[in-house]
């Protein structure tokens, strides 16, 4: 049993019925799962396996979250294909070591950038869940997302709620094998797609689309196409609330951000209870009972089964459906809606929503600190990288003129999107010469390695070991620019 920082209310024998306090249940007995039993003329399911047949519900919320699911599914579908600079403008090219956010490029020398981009996004998810309790799961989790598309065909293909229960009862015919059949080809076809468009972040998505149905992509991008095609149609297909319930493990750690100030899915218990059916407009104080006329609608439409005005339970993922569902027999009653509603403990007991509190303060200063971080992190980067090697076989040597000469190895990379010319230059020893290339140009993306030689006139060596600066500029852009401190031995 996992606690909950919440008082939700158990159910009353009178309509005055006040609320207790009480630990998070598990979800109770799904009144919307059919279990179905092997039988010779039914074909039915295995003993003991639950499916739950979920309704479909309109109303508000149901209308905001399939827009907000539709913009992020065109995001995520869209964003590989855009193109900045002639390149795919999102690529995270993890064999060579590359990331490419449009104009940025980034090497494994810039990941604190990254580290700073996954911190800000865990501060802002644990914000939001302060807030608004576990929005995320319901409106904008791939796991929601995907799930919800899926129930979608499957509507389309085997009708509604009924007709499916109905459709599963029955024996196999050959209405029966058509649906079931275009049901999983359209699953597996959006999980294709999507498997295909998720590898595409990775590797050049255009390439993939055109060798994956050739059979001419390379072996790790078909393995992966493959294994998240059959992730997504075993999550969103066959798994879908398991994942919720057993297998995400935000359901287990978000009780420690909720407080009676953070809005959930909750069912109003002094005003629904006692619950019972009635004739459409009765007045309930009329025959002693609360608003709620115990229809089940709320449970028939949860995507996880469960029973909402059982109180608070970690396998709510705040999606609302049950909100509509409610709403829409309210107003056919003539009834108040909100019997159901996204509310806090705080509203729910008479009192007033706090927004700014301890936690939810906390959490915004340090989503602005590591933002800060962020930004002058990609502000003071330099999109460069330079190493100096000193040749360590030969400590120095002596020329024909007798002056001392140290090697050096110079690594440079290009780290924008953009040909770059840069020009190098030591210094540290008076008179002292560099011999070699000291202008390199280099395409983008491009690392190159050059020898040169610093030759230093022996009168002006006063120590064994003097410290000497290499610096490279880029000729068309002085911001970019570094200097690496290296040791001149003569000894």
């Amino acid at each position: 049993m996992v606690d909950q920082p919440f008082e939700n209310s158990k159910r009353s024998d009178s309509s005055q019925a006040q609320a207790q306090p009480i630990t998070v249940q598990p979800a109770p007995p799904r009144k919307n799962v059919s279990i179905q039993k092997p039988d010779s003329s039914s074909g039915g399911k295995k003993p003991g396996k639950n499916h739950i047949y979920v309704r479909e519900t309109e109303g508000k919320v149901e209308t905001t979250r399939r827009v907000l699911g539709f913009v992020l599914m065109a995001l995520f579908a869209a964003l590989p294909w855009l193109t900045w600079n002639g390149e795919q403008a999102i690529l995270f090219n993890i064999i060579d070591q590359r990331f490419r956010i449009f104009g940025m490029t980034l090497w494994p020398q810039d990941l604190t950038i990254l580290a700073w981009i996954f911190m800000i996004s865990a501060f802002a998810l644990f914000l939001v869940t302060t807030l608004f309790g576990r929005v995320w799961c319901g409106f904008t989790c791939p796991q929601t997302t995907w799930t919800f598309i899926f129930m979608w065909f499957e509507r389309k293909i085997e009708g509604s709620r009924h007709q499916r229960m109905k459709l599963d009862e029955r024996k196999m015919d050959a209405d029966k094998f058509w649906r079931k059949f275009a049901k999983h080809a359209a699953w597996i076809i959006v999980a294709l797609l999507t498997a295909m468009t998720f590898v595409g972040y990775f590797t050049d998505i255009r390439t993939l689309f055109t060798d994956f149905w050739f059979l001419q992509s390379s072996a790790w991008a078909t393995g992966s196409v493959l294994f998240f095609t059959f992730a997504t149609y075993g999550n969103a297909g066959w798994m879908r609330e398991i994942m919720c319930t057993h297998m995400c493990p935000y359901a287990r750690f978000q009780a420690a951000m909720f407080d009676k100030d953070t809005y959930i899915v909750a069912y109003d218990v002094e005003r629904g209870e006692p619950r019972g059916p009635r004739k459409r407009k009765v007045d309930p104080a009329t025959i002693g009972k609360g608003d709620c006329i115990d229809c089940n609608l709320c449970v028939q439409v949860c995507p996880t089964g469960i029973d909402i005005r059982n109180g608070l339970q970690y396998e709510c993922i705040n999606c609302g459906a049950c909100i509509d569902a409610c709403d829409d027999v309210m107003e056919k009653m003539g009834y108040p809606k909100k019997l159901i509603s996204f509310t806090t403990q705080s509203r729910l007991e008479g009192g007033e929503t706090k927004v700014f509190r301890f936690k939810s303060v906390g959490y915004g200063l340090a989503l602005l600190a590591l933002t800060a971080l962020l930004v002058a992190d990609i502000l003071l980067r330099v999109p460069l990288e330079f190493d100096v090697i000193r040749d360590r076989n030969t400590l120095y040597r002596e020329n024909q003129e007798g002056w001392i000469e140290n090697v050096y190895t110079l690594r440079v990379i290009n780290k924008t999107q953009e040909v770059q010319t840069y020009r190098v230059n030591v210094q540290g020893i008076e008179d002292m010469q560099l011999q070699g290339i000291t202008e390199i140009q280099l395409a983008p993306e491009m690392t190159e390695t050059i020898p040169v030689t610093i030759a230093v006139d022996p009168y002006f060596l006063e120590q064994p070991l003097v410290e000497i600066n290499f610096t490279i500029e880029a000729i068309d852009d002085g911001r970019i620019r570094k200097t690496v401190k290296t040791n001149f031995i003569y000894q």
